[in-house]
């Protein structure tokens, strides 16, 4: 039988944006997830392409609550009509609105400590980047076949902005203890075009002996018949 779910949307003027930004919520109950959507990708997607469907069965028995949040890659890493120095600050007022206007009232709202993040592809190094710069907030990483160096987006400039949305650069040196507090899931497909960024990336959580599950998926390609696979059973691990 097809499933439908209910959703709770949300729309408000974000301060930290000087936009209007649009989030769905699914669930009334449980851990809460913060999902972002793929390459310039709107908050309606994971909707669209059945990743909510996927996860149905915790969403109605009150096992996680996801907050499928919008993105503004069109106005950041993909805008190649401005300058990166712009593309890198306009992602860093991102980084800052999802933690004061989406993470922050959660927590609050709920009086736990940390929030679930999850994505798959581009969605994938928004969850890394947000987790890995504020792992105080975060407790469980769900990554799905990303690329965690944005380098190639800013056309060799380098600035604190780029460095400190980019997983690869920053992460190797950062000390913050709840890192090593983090259940961190890396998912990837065999003819997963994101194959070489992942192995990147479990070689730096190797190398600071940072725990996570490698889910190496044969026989897998980028697209979201995979995602909607891993989605669920990851779940099902922090739950």
């Amino acid at each position: 039988m097809h499933h439908r779910l209910t959703s709770d949307y949300l729309k408000w003027y974000s301060p930290t944006l000087n936009l209007e930004t649009e989030m769905l919520v699914y669930g009334h109950y449980g851990k809460p997830i913060i999902l972002f959507p793929t390459s310039m990708g709107r908050y309606y997607e994971s909707t669209d392409f059945g990743l909510i469907a996927s996860a149905a069965h915790f969403i109605d028995n009150g096992k996680v609550k996801i907050y499928c949040v919008d993105s503004i890659d069109k106005h950041s890493w993909y805008n190649k009509g401005i300058h990166p120095a712009e593309r890198a600050k306009n992602h860093a007022w991102y980084d800052e609105f999802v933690y004061k206007e989406v993470v922050r009232p959660i927590l609050d709202s709920y009086g736990i400590d940390k929030v679930a993040v999850a994505g798959a592809s581009f969605g994938a190094y928004h969850a890394a980047n947000f987790a890995f710069k504020h792992p105080e907030v975060v407790g469980d990483v769900l990554l799905m076949s990303g690329a965690y160096d944005i380098r190639n987006f800013v056309d060799g400039y380098f600035d604190d902005n780029v460095y400190f949305n980019n997983p690869v650069d920053f992460l190797p040196q950062s000390n913050h203890p709840d890192l090593w507090k983090m259940n961190i899931i890396l998912g990837i497909g065999e003819w997963d075009i994101c194959l070489d960024a992942t192995n990147r990336l479990s070689g730096i959580l190797n190398g600071k002996g940072m725990n996570h599950w490698y889910d190496f998926r044969r026989w897998a390609k980028h697209d979201w018949p995979l995602w909607r696979d891993m989605f669920p059973h990851y779940i099902s691990t922090i739950v």
